[in-house]
């Protein structure tokens, strides 16, 4: 207890730790006495289902992200990196800063939502390679990666140094591959007629799946949809495949195929955060499990959900799938259900059936599947775009996001490629200023450290 009040400490800031804050945030404004406390390693919420509209140069990279100091007046915003939980004791430990200071934070109750990482399934040198789609950093990584190779490419004489900057690969048929390569295909297409040295039929676009049919969540009908769709716009794709090995070069696939190419985006796997594994309470493939309630059965306080938990669907007796639309609401059923605990009143069980899943799949065009029934096309490219907008957390960034769909509808993609320059290095008393170093293209080259 902090000054008599309880201490709920939320860890991760997606859609499950954030939606967990945004219900404490109104229960303290109707005078909930608490202490809470959001742990987060970036200081914004970051709307991921358009991470590929920022890659695609569709939005500006700024829209799908909102400060959480804006988002949060009343939770305490801590910026910082998770380095230890302990349950015994009940602390986290925390660092900051660029000298990653260490802090011990104290709670009454916590909140596991740290969310997944990419799974490479250890495959030798895709870790150090390939680009991943899960940060904003990622997005703007891969745009750059784009542009770069179809400025190096439009005065490259050379056929084989030309190619693998024309060639591109997405592994995974997934909602994030499907959304991503859909995404790249539009923009190089589009892009491709300001450089006057490159044509269309240059371009190889490509996406591997291991199923026999991409977006399986959807079904095959719809599945079927959008494989043929986007097999109509020039993306070639190969089911029934997986990346086998990936070298500088070269990519190859399980059906034998050997692609020359530097951009690999990795989209085939996530896994829970790698810290769950240090923790003494129950597991299934490294998720927490929880009861009906969202509580880690055996911890008092503790509590899970998002990609970090096995949360039970009393409806079909497994679990409820990792979704952004399923962690908002465990977010808000967790947090409700810390302040019943609290107050000493009934908890609920979370309960839960999906709505809907869309895709956009390019060229204004999409699947959806909502209460089970079936869209494509321009209407489900239309409902995706309009539900989604609705879920974005402030009307200022709805506005916006807005404004920039309406601007792609009459301009062409920007083709601006971001640099990152280093400022000025102060120097020491009595020695001569450093120079400011050279722009840094990121995306010409290897990946930046992350």
């Amino acid at each position: 207890m902090s000054n008599g009040k309880p201490r709920v400490l939320i860890l991760g800031g997606g859609f499950g730790g954030m939606y967990v804050a945004l219900e404490f945030e109104r229960a303290l404004a109707r005078g909930a006495k608490l202490d809470v406390t959001l742990v987060n390693r970036d200081n914004f919420f970051l709307f991921t289902p358009m991470l590929h509209e920022v890659a695609a140069s569709d939005l500006d990279i700024t829209n799908i992200v909102s400060p959480i100091r804006k988002l949060l007046r009343r939770v305490t915003f801590f910026h910082g990196e998770v380095e230890s939980i302990d349950l015994v004791n009940k602390r986290v430990g925390l660092s900051h800063g660029h000298e990653e200071h260490c802090h011990s934070l104290p709670y009454d109750h916590l909140v596991l939502a740290l969310g997944s990482t990419t799974n490479f399934f250890n495959l030798p040198g895709l870790a150090e390679r390939a680009i991943t789609m899960k940060s904003l950093d990622d997005a703007i990584f891969l745009r750059n990666r784009l542009i770069a190779n179809l400025e190096e490419a439009d005065f490259e004489c050379s056929p084989s140094t030309r190619a693998p900057l024309l060639n591109f690969v997405v592994a995974g048929g997934g909602f994030a591959g499907v959304e991503t390569i859909a995404g790249i295909n539009d923009f190089l297409r589009e892009a491709v007629r300001f450089y006057p040295h490159l044509r269309k039929d240059m371009l190889r676009v490509i996406l591997v799946h291991p199923g026999k049919t991409i977006l399986p969540e959807l079904g095959p009908k719809l599945g079927a949809y959008a494989q043929r769709k986007l097999v109509e716009r020039n993306v070639e794709i190969h089911s029934n495949c997986k990346v086998t090995a990936v070298t500088d070069r070269d990519v190859t696939f399980s059906d034998g195929t050997t692609v020359t190419t530097n951009t690999l985006v990795w989209t085939a796997g996530t896994r829970p955060n790698s810290l769950l594994d240090t923790l003494p309470c129950p597991k299934e493939r490294g998720r927490v499990l929880v009861n009906e309630y969202l509580e880690v059965p055996e911890w008092p306080g503790v509590w899970s959900l998002g990609d970090c938990a096995v949360v039970p669907d009393r409806k079909t007796g497994e679990s409820h799938p990792p979704t952004a639309q399923h962690a908002l609401r465990e977010g808000k059923v967790a947090a409700q259900n810390i302040l019943a605990t609290i107050r000493g009143e009934q908890k609920r069980p979370f309960l839960f059936s999906t709505i809907g899943l869309l895709a956009p799949i390019g060229k204004r065009s999409g699947v959806a599947n909502i209460l089970g029934v079936n869209f494509s096309g321009f209407i489900a490219w239309w409902l995706w775009r309009t539900i989604y907008l609705t879920k974005l957390p402030r009307f200022e960034k709805k506005i916006r996001v807005a404004f920039d769909w309406t601007l792609d509808l009459l301009f062409s993609k920007d083709l601006v490629q971001f640099t990152n320059v280093r400022p000025p290095i102060l120097s020491l008393v009595g020695e001569e200023p450093k120079r400011q170093a050279s722009p840094v293209l990121v995306g010409a080259g290897a990946p930046p450290e992350r």
